[in-house]
């Protein structure tokens, strides 16, 4: 007997619940009954002719050749969309919703000076922001989770499209009673020995700074270590270290010159490069193109004080 052929529906069921690993979280996503999901599913597998999930009263897990179908699976849905992106664009201008993951040590700093430019120039896209370590954005852009990135380099992973953007220098952050605080110019030589606070170590910038350390021969507090960029601005006022904070949080979080000095370190540049990158396979690679155009252009427009626009250029992967 002919199977049925699997439907478009089925296959953002079967994603949902790969997802989810729950067929009750799945269901609130999809705004479906508990029952209807499951009915999907079952009718999914037998058109398939495959068993894709594990069902106990310890909970649902994927079969391996569920894990193995759930990329295609992402793709299918991926293709659509872009199709129905794509068709909507020539009328309207590019539309849908992408999601947009961003670190928390770059996105809240960076987002209010490019989000209004890019709504106001693509008034009916949409993107949905979620934050996290890079290590975890690049394996969610990799895999599906995410629709592009922007995180600081490097990115390894060459399936993806990486686009340099602008270079963010870190500044050196001392509290306000501190030894070098009167000295017109600190230079590297100058804070051999000093101890460095810095944010946990499942952060990028932490192994940046760590790096920094050694080089300098200074040290790194691990006993203190932060979990946000105002965490370890309030430890540095409380004299229990100095710091590296980035020139964006810098300018929108620091305001009050008497509890901190913020300068420069001479004898070469201390900075992180930061990219926007997306799967090469993705449909809508045009337009995150022409997005990380606008974003350079807007960083060269408002924030040249603070970053170093990188000229654009052939992304890798094209």
């Amino acid at each position: 007997m002919d199977r049925s052929r699997p439907t478009v529906r089925q296959i953002q069921y079967f994603i949902a619940i790969a997802e989810t690993l729950s067929f009750n979280q799945a269901a609130k996503r999809l705004d479906v009954s508990q029952p209807t999901l499951t009915t999907q599913i079952v009718a999914f597998e037998e058109a398939l002719g495959l068993q894709l999930f594990e069902r106990s009263r310890a909970g649902t897990i994927l079969t391996a050749v569920g894990r193995d179908l759930l990329p295609n699976a992402r793709r299918v849905i991926e293709e659509l969309q872009g199709l129905i992106d794509q068709a909507a664009s020539g009328s309207r201008g590019p539309a849908g919703t992408y999601r947009l993951g961003v670190t928390p040590t770059l996105g809240p700093y960076l987002l209010p000076h490019i989000l209004p430019a890019l709504h106001q120039r693509y008034n009916v896209l949409k993107l949905s922001v979620r934050e996290g370590a890079p290590r975890d954005l690049e394996a969610g852009l990799a895999n599906g989770e995410h629709d592009l990135i922007l995180t600081p380099l490097p990115v390894d992973d060459q399936r993806l499209t990486v686009a340099p953007l602008f270079r963010e220098p870190l500044k050196l952050v001392l509290p306000a009673d501190h030894r070098l605080v009167k000295r017109k110019n600190i230079n590297r030589r100058d804070l051999a020995g000093e101890f460095v606070l810095t944010i946990d170590e499942h952060h990028h910038f932490h192994q940046q700074i760590e790096q920094l350390c050694v080089s300098l021969g200074a040290h790194l507090r691990r006993d203190y270590e932060g979990t946000s960029l105002d965490t370890l601005r309030h430890m540095v006022v409380m004299g229990m270290g100095i710091a590296f904070l980035p020139a964006l949080y810098i300018r929108s979080e620091i305001h009050r010159p008497d509890e901190l000095r913020v300068t420069t370190l001479r004898g070469g540049a201390v900075e992180r490069t930061h990219a926007l990158a997306w799967r090469a396979s993705s449909p809508a690679r045009g337009l995150f193109r022409e997005i990380s155009d606008v974003i350079r252009s807007l960083v060269v427009r408002d924030l040249a004080d603070d970053l170093v626009p990188i000229a654009a250029r052939k992304s890798r992967s094209g």
